[in-house]
């Protein structure tokens, strides 16, 4: 390797402090959480279908945690995370097909996911509670 090659620093992205923050931004550090937060909550629903199979105690404990507080804090987090990584999702679908690549389309198809996964969200919590799902 040539010495000159080795010495040059490689180009650093900007932190985040020095520009400032966008909907494109947003939705891609938003999307990437979400995607964490969703296995998360697949875990969490791997473990009440274990205890569902190991019985009628382990089955409550687990009712217990997710009826509690911070279960439905979580569960509505899990929830959030669904709904957005589905429309952002499909914004990246609607990308792959060569749509929404100029700035207005993007920044419009970002806020459209992440108000419409906070619409989507109150819309499941709403019909829930509706259907006299939960505690």
């Amino acid at each position: 390797m040539d010495q000159s090659m080795a010495s040059r620093p490689r180009p650093l992205s900007p932190p985040p402090w020095v520009s400032r923050w966008q909907v494109r931004r947003v939705a891609r550090l938003l999307h990437r959480a979400a995607g964490i937060a969703l296995a998360f909550g697949t875990i969490r629903v791997v473990v009440a279908l274990l205890a569902l199979a190991a019985g009628p105690e382990a089955y409550a404990a687990v009712h217990g945690f997710c009826t509690s507080w911070l279960g439905m804090i979580l569960l509505l987090g899990w929830t959030w995370s669904f709904a957005f990584h589905l429309l952002n999702g499909i914004r990246h679908l609607l990308q792959d097909a060569g749509l929404g690549f100029e700035i207005p389309d993007f920044v419009r198809n970002g806020w459209i996911a992440s108000i419409g996964s906070l619409v989507l969200t109150a819309l499941v919590v709403f019909w829930a509670c509706g259907a006299g799902v939960g505690p």
